[in-house]
Formats: structure tokens, sequence, C-alpha cells
């Protein structure tokens, strides 16, 4: 019998911004079309995996994002210490995924080899492609590869029973996103495969892009891992925390409970 697992959306930073920032061509209705901004809590009796490590304040304030509450507080907020980790999750090394790589000084770090190959070779002479990371947050990834602490992935693989990661790319070259087994079936962590749903329901590309092509299939793919298009979670859509429900009512707007069927 395959494993089951509790999966949780937790929100910790805001961006203010329209619906034409968010799709390439814009968007002909322009309207307020806000950025929230998650780290994912996998987890079960046995063993517990955390998806993503969001940014510090230091490049929330350079960046002019709202930080709610930091990666660490927030994961407490499903009972989890970030301190005794053991596995975490990079599905990308955007700014916004892998910038508190010290507050886990106990994780391994899972990341495909192409996503590395990306952060760190030729591309990265282009400044669009640049702005998306930043330079201290992939340097400290690579020390954590000299420290022994990165397991690179090439491609899809199963980490353990009911839970695997597959590669997307589009958003990046080697991006990840993950599939895990719940009581209510396959649910997809898209992560940045699809930042809102209108991504995918409208089959529009985010501006920031590796590759138009590679993004617009892997739309198609959700649906291949997801046992329905209502188990895709979006990356950073704040419709998540109004579709599904939270595990309190003082942790409404904070966090998702995703292992449950949507509410609407």
């Amino acid at each position: 019998m395959v494993p089951v697992y509790e999966v949780y959306a937790i929100k910790y930073a805001h961006h203010h911004r329209m619906s034409s920032a968010n799709f390439i061509g814009g968007d002909l209705h322009d309207s307020p079309m806000p950025l929230d901004y998650f780290v994912w809590v996998v987890r079960n009796d046995n063993e517990t995996w955390v998806v993503d490590c969001g940014f510090d304040p230091a490049t929330a304030a350079k960046r002019g994002r709202q930080l709610v509450r930091d990666v660490p507080t927030a994961l407490t907020l499903v009972g989890v210490e970030a301190a005794t980790v053991s596995d975490l999750i990079c599905t990308h090394m955007h700014y916004d995924h892998i910038g508190n790589l010290a507050a886990f000084p106990r994780a391994r770090f899972h990341l495909q080899d192409r996503e590395m190959a990306f952060a760190t070779g030729r591309y990265m002479r282009h400044h669009c492609f640049q702005e998306g990371f930043n330079l201290r947050d992939v340097t400290e990834m690579v020390e954590q590869v000299y420290a022994g602490r990165v397991e690179f992935h090439d491609g899809d693989v199963s980490l353990t029973p009911g839970l695997s990661l597959h590669v997307v790319g589009g958003h990046t070259h080697g991006l990840q996103v993950v599939r895990v087994n719940t009581q209510r079936g396959w649910v997809v962590l898209a992560s940045d495969a699809s930042h809102y749903y209108r991504n995918m329901d409208e089959d529009k590309a985010y501006p920031i892009t590796f590759n138009i092509g590679d993004m617009l299939e892997g739309y198609r793919r959700l649906d291949e891992l997801a046992d329905s298009h209502q188990h895709i979670v979006p990356g950073h859509d704040p419709l998540v925390l109004t579709r599904y429900p939270a595990p309190s009512e003082e942790l409404q707007g904070a966090v998702a409970i995703l292992h449950v069927p949507p509410q609407r």
C-alpha cells in the first residue's frame, strides 16, 4: 500500500501587482492580481519533507516584497522546526525558493542537475535570466554542494513511496514539480510550473520564462501527473488560501490544507 501524506501550503510573503504583469502579452482586462509566496510541508507519521524555503528579510526589502512572516516562523504554524528538517526539496533556484538555506542546518537539498547547470552556466550572462536569481543564494547552494549536502537528480525520481519529483522546465531549465499521494489521491505541487490557476487554465505563459514551449507543455504534464485538474496546486495564487480550508480559524489566510478537496 502506498503511504499517504498530509500536505500544507504556508504563506510567508505577498506582492501587490496588476494582472498584466502575470502573462506574456499582458492582459486586456488589466486588474489587480496580487502574488502570494508559499512554502509547502509534506508529512506523515514517519517523515516530514519541506518544499522550498522562500526568501529572507533582506531580499524582501531589496525587491519590494511584503514579508508577512519569515520562513522558519511560517513553518512553525504547522508544527515544523526548520532546524530539525532532514530533507528540503528545491523546485528551482530562483530567489523566492532557496533564500533561507542556512535556516536548515540538518537538511539535504534535493535539486535537479540541469537547474544547477542553468543557474551557474552560460545563460547567466544575460540579465533577463539573472534577475530571477540572487547571486548569494546561488553561491550558498554551491557551498552546500561542496559540503556534501545537495542530492542531485537527473530527471523524474521517486524519493520515497508516495512522493516523487518530475521535471517540467519552462520557467527555468530544471524546474521540478512534486507529486504526493494523499487521502484524496495524487496531488501535484506545481510551484512555478503554473504561478496562478489562470496560467494553466487559460494556457497563458508567465513572463519570467526560459522556454515558453516547455512551460505551455508543462501545463499538460501537470494534468497527466495529478488525479484531476483540481489536484493541481499553483505556486503563487492567493486563491489557494480561499479554495482550501485552514487548519483553524486563527490560521485562515496563512495555511491551506491541500490533502482534502477544495471547498469550491
